[in-house]
Parts: C-alpha cells; sequence; structure tokens
C-alpha cells in the first residue's frame, strides 16, 4: 500500500509541483518517495514496502510503458505463470506484471487484476490511463484545469494553492449519512475515480470508458444442496485468504466479536503454522454505566483462545476518544462521520510496532446479508417492513436531511433482475461501502503505517456470495445464515448463532458533560453555519433527546477548521471546547 500522484500538461514541470503533491501523502509511503518526469508528465509514488522489500520501487517499466499503483495485486504469481512472463520481469513487484500483459493485450489486461488497487499506466504512444478496483478499496482522486490535469491517493496533494471550498450538498450528506456521495469530493473541483472505472486522460481531459463492475456474474455452478455450498464455501474462502496473506512483512488480524473477522480469523489459523497475531478493541464504559452488553472483548478472546492466536486487548477510553478525534479529522481529508473511525485508528496505532498488514471483516454483511436492515425490507409492511435504506435524523439541517436521502436513492438504485434482498445489498455496495466503510480502514491504517486487506471483497468470493439463494442469506431473523453455518462447523468457540452484542461507541456519553459549553461555538463555526441552522445546533447540544446528533456536528467541526481553514488539528477541537 502506498501513495501516488501525477501532473498532466502542457510540458514537463521543474518537478517542484510534483514534489510538493508528494510531500503531503508522506504518511501513505514512509519508506521513501520517488519521483519521474517524462514528456508532459511527472509521478510520484510514495512507498510502504509490503511485497519484494528491495527491487519493487516504483515507477516501474517494461514494453514501453510506466505504471504507478497504490494497493496489492494478489494473482501477480498466477499471472506470472500462467502467462509466460517471468523471463521478461525485473523485480518481484506485485505491479510489473501488468506491463507485459498491457503490452500484449492492451486495456483489456486491466481486466485480469486481481486485488485493491488505483494506478495509473503511460503506454508508449503516450495514452494515459487511470484505473481503479471495483469495490473502491483503493482511492483515488483528481482534478483538471486549462489543460493541465492531476490525480493523487487523497485530496490534500491536490489542493496546493488553491482555495479550499466544500460543496454544500455533499457536506449535507455527510451530516445525514455519514458519508458522501457519488464521484464529487467534498472539495469543488476535487472528484473521486469511481470504483472499477478504467479511464483515459486525452489532451488533460478526464475520458471514462468502462466499469469493471464490483459483483461479477455467476462464474460457476453453485451446488443446490447445503452440505455442497457449504464445502464450495470453504474452498472460495480459503483461497481467497491465502492470496490476501501474500507479504514480505508480518501480518496480522483486525478481530471483533463477529462472524466475519472470526471467520477470517479461522482461516488463517488453518493457513498458519505460527499463531496469527490479532488486535481486539474494546471500551471502558462510562462512569456507573453497564457496557458488558455491548463490548464484544470477551468474545473475540474465547475466539483467540479456541484458535491459538497471538490475541492483543486494546483499551479505548474517554481520554483517547479526546486525544484521536482531531487525529482523525486529520487523516479523513474525505471525510465520514462515522464514529467506528476512532477504534480503527486505535487499533491501527497499537498494531503498527508489530504488524504492516492487516487482514479484516469488511464486506461480509454486504456479500452475505448480514445487516437488520435486509431483513425488515424482506417483511410485509405490516409487520414492520421498511426499505433497507438509511434512517436519516439530522435535525440541525434545514432540509432535516430530505434532500440526502433523495440523492442517496438514486445512487443506490439497483439494475433489473435483482431479487429484494439482492438489490438492498447493491445499494450498501455501492454507496456506504467504498465511501465509508474502505474510506475509513484505508484513511486511519494508512495514517498509522499500515494496509488494510479484505479477503471478502475479492472478485471470486463476491461472485459466489451475491449469486447465493437469498435462503442461504436471510433465514428467519438471521442474516449470513450460510457463512454462520460454515464458522459453526470450523470455529464453534464463535458462537455465530448466539444474539449479537453489536458495535457501539459510547461518544454520546463522552460528549454530555461539555455538551452545552461547546454548542454555541460548534454552531458558530464557519463550516457548520454555511450548511445547518445554528438553532438547531445550539438545541441539539442542549437537549438530550438529540445526544446522537452531537458527534457528527463535533466531528465536521473539527474537520472543517482543519481541512477548510488550515487549523492544525490539536488546535482545532481545543478552540470548540476552550
Amino acid at each position: 500500500m502506498c501513495a501516488i500522484a501525477g501532473w498532466f500538461g502542457p510540458a514537463a514541470t521543474d518537478g517542484s509541483v510534483i514534489k510538493a503533491m508528494a510531500a503531503t501523502l508522506g504518511h501513505r509511503g514512509p519508506d521513501g518517495i520517488r519521483v519521474e518526469q517524462g514528456a508532459g508528465w511527472d509521478l510520484a509514488h510514495g512507498r510502504l514496502s509490503i511485497i519484494d522489500l528491495e527491487g519493487g520501487w516504483q515507477p516501474l517499466h517494461g514494453q514501453g510503458a510506466t505504471v504507478i499503483g497504490n494497493g496489492e495485486i494478489y494473482n501477480y504469481i498466477e499471472l506470472t505463470a500462467d502467462h509466460g512472463l517471468a523471463g521478461s520481469l525485473t523485480t518481484g513487484s506485485d505491479f510489473e506484471p501488468l506491463l507485459s500483459l498491457y503490452g500484449r493485450e492492451g486495456q483489456a489486461a486491466f481486466d485480469r487484476l486481481r486485488g485493491m488497487y488505483a494506478l495509473c499506466l503511460i503506454d508508449r504512444a503516450d495514452r494515459r490511463w487511470l484505473v481503479r478496483d471495483p469495490f473502491g478499496i483503493k482511492p483515488l482522486y483528481w482534478t483538471q484545469q486549462d489543460g493541465t490535469f492531476a490525480f493523487a491517493s487523497e485530496p490534500r496533494a491536490l489542493r496546493l494553492g488553491q482555495p479550499r471550498q466544500i460543496v454544500p450538498e455533499r457536506i449535507e450528506e455527510l451530516l445525514s449519512l455519514n458519508y458522501s456521495l457519488g464521484t464529487g469530493s467534498v472539495f469543488a473541483h476535487i472528484h473521486r475515480l469511481a470504483p472499477g472505472v478504467v479511464a483515459e486522460i486525452i489532451k488533460g481531459e478526464f475520458a471514462p470508458l468502462r466499469v469493471r463492475p464490483a459483483i461479477p456474474p455467476r462464474d460457476r455452478a453453485v451446488p443446490t444442496d447445503e452440505a455442497g455450498v457449504l464445502k464450495a464455501l470453504d474452498a472460495v474462502l480459503e483461497e481467497s485468504v491465502r492470496v490476501h496473506q501474500r507479504s514480505d512483512v508480518p501480518y496480522g488480524l483486525f478481530l471483533s466479536g463477529g462472524v466475519d473477522s472470526a471467520t477470517i480469523a479461522t482461516l488463517m489459523s488453518r493457513l498458519n503454522a505460527r499463531p496469527v497475531t490479532a488486535f481486539t478493541c474494546g471500551f471502558t464504559p462510562p462512569k456507573g454505566e453497564d457496557w458488558s452488553a455491548k463490548d464484544e472483548r470477551g468474545q473475540a478472546e474465547r475466539v483467540a483462545r479456541a484458535l491459538n492466536l497471538d490475541w492483543h486487548e486494546v483499551a479505548f477510553t474517554e481520554e483517547d476518544f479526546w486525544r484521536l478525534l482531531p487525529k482523525v479529522a486529520w487523516a479523513l481529508d474525505d471525510p465520514t462521520t462515522d464514529y467506528a473511525t476512532l477504534p480503527t485508528y486505535r487499533l491501527a496505532e497499537a498494531a503498527r510496532d508489530d504488524l504492516t498488514v492487516v487482514l479484516t471483516g469488511e464486506g461480509g454483511d454486504e456479500l452475505f446479508g448480514g445487516y437488520g436492515r435486509y431483513r425488515r425490507a424482506l417483511r410485509p409492511r405490516w409487520l414492520g417492513g421498511r426499505a433497507a435504506e438509511p434512517q436519516v435524523l439530522a435535525p440541525f439541517l434545514r432540509d432535516g436531511g430530505a434532500g440526502a436521502l433523495a440523492r442517496w436513492r438514486q445512487a443506490a438504485k439497483a439494475p433489473k433482475g435483482l431479487s429484494p434482498l439482492q438489490e438492498a445489498q447493491y445499494g450498501d455496495i455501492a454507496t456506504w461501502l467504498p465511501n465509508d466503510l474502505l474510506l475509513k480502514l484505508d484513511r486511519c491504517l494508512m495514517a498509522n503505517g499500515l494496509e488494510g486487506r479484505t479477503p471478502f471483497l475479492d472478485p471470486a468470493v463476491a461472485a459466489f456470495a451475491f449469486h447465493l439463494p437469498d435462503r442461504l442469506k436471510v433465514r428467519g431473523r438471521m442474516g449470513k445464515w450460510i457463512l454462520r453455518q460454515w464458522l459453526a462447523r470450523h470455529c464453534p468457540a464463535a458462537e455465530p448463532f448466539a444474539k449479537k452484542k453489536g458495535f457501539t461507541v459510547p461518544v454520546a456519553a463522552w460528549i454530555a458533560p461539555r455538551a452545552a459549553d461547546m454548542g454555541p461555538r460548534i454552531a458558530a463555526s464557519a463550516g457548520v453555519a454555511r450548511v445547518c441552522d445554528q438553532s438547531a445546533v445550539r438545541t441539539v447540544f442542549t437537549d438530550d433527546t438529540h445526544a446522537s446528533s452531537r458527534w457528527p456536528l463535533l466531528f465536521y467541526a473539527v474537520w472543517y477548521a482543519i481541512h477548510v481553514e488550515g487549523a492544525e488539528p490539536q488546535e482545532a477541537l481545543q478552540a470548540l471546547m476552550a
């Protein structure tokens, strides 16, 4: 996992622009940055060394082409063997086989990649490509103006010397949904490269050519009996975890008390001779409160003992909350107000001394039908059924979040031919997954020099899971039915059919003692005043019935001070607490 940046113009610059862009991304490439210039282009690559520690530096060259990439191509070994590429390669980099394949097949080579990636390739004919993986696991942003074009792994590298202007609609989405939608970022004139897009940059203009879908067509016959499905599931999951472990540096996992991470832990334990290193986060409860029903550490420890994991428990306290809030806000230059960013950052902070790569369970709910909203969507209305869409509660927005919800419905609209359950899954895969869960994982881990890998979001796993019959995903009040059945056989200590405890961060309780003092300052924040009703914001911080709305407003006020007004992270928070 690394950082990439590029600058295309009518003539090469003196290198100062691309070096300045790369400097803003130093946290993503702690092992070093390399810059290269060509005819009308500058490229930069910041490296976190994972594969071929000595020889895998980028940019890479071959077949008259140049490539830089962020992420991992997991099937580079298979691509090399299947296409007889070994004799043409000069490094062990997972990105180098792409150059040989591109030389033979052109842009069709991009469809052979299995992994998480955002890359730029320039060929001998000066065709300039940008490509992002189908789920959007790895980020890429771009901007264009007056015949010049620039791209980077994070928006911060594209704002050099430019006014920091927000887009109000994106902020309304952020405060309503926890994330923003679509290909326009929260910053004016800075765009996201959409997941799966293959785009060409022609004369400084962005030209998207096609999209590689996140859910591939069914590529194999799925057994009709449950025993056969379980056997096939075991094979596809094991193979995905096997290739996701490819690394020349230490790897481990983040383990919660849930089904998804327990599944990954079970397979890693099977595939490794030594105990696998695992980290679990738990919360010190607010004084006088019983959090035993919301703390997953006990369940995680039972799984760790059963699988003989090298298990590390990480406590998250109220002190950690106030200490990490500005750090998380700095890391999330493309913001999400999902409070799960806090424990994710804390885990990364704890794991970075022992690991460089961690496997996580993102994607399991979306592919195997785990969320409760999916089950509610399948019930008739008279039994409490409702659409599987976000429940927007934004009393501080002038329209209450109605506009954001309408835009979400459009972004989540599924293609024809899917079942109601698949439509709900598709909506999350198109919106919530890339713009919240995966964005959170990328930024919080990269800020700590860690690479996060997601074995559920593998093309083979996605094709298998998404196309399963609905009855193997949801049965009665239980989601992820077939995955739970598998886990019950292979790690019964995970208790996959036990009632889920849930994952809750006590942000409201930690904010409450300071709410009355902070409320007026947050309401007066220039960023908050731009999109919110200031009177309603003040009410949120004095009326405890709105306590759950305080966190997104606090986070956004800190974020705005850092990324728009240019404040130092800790100063941004202190200004609201003074």
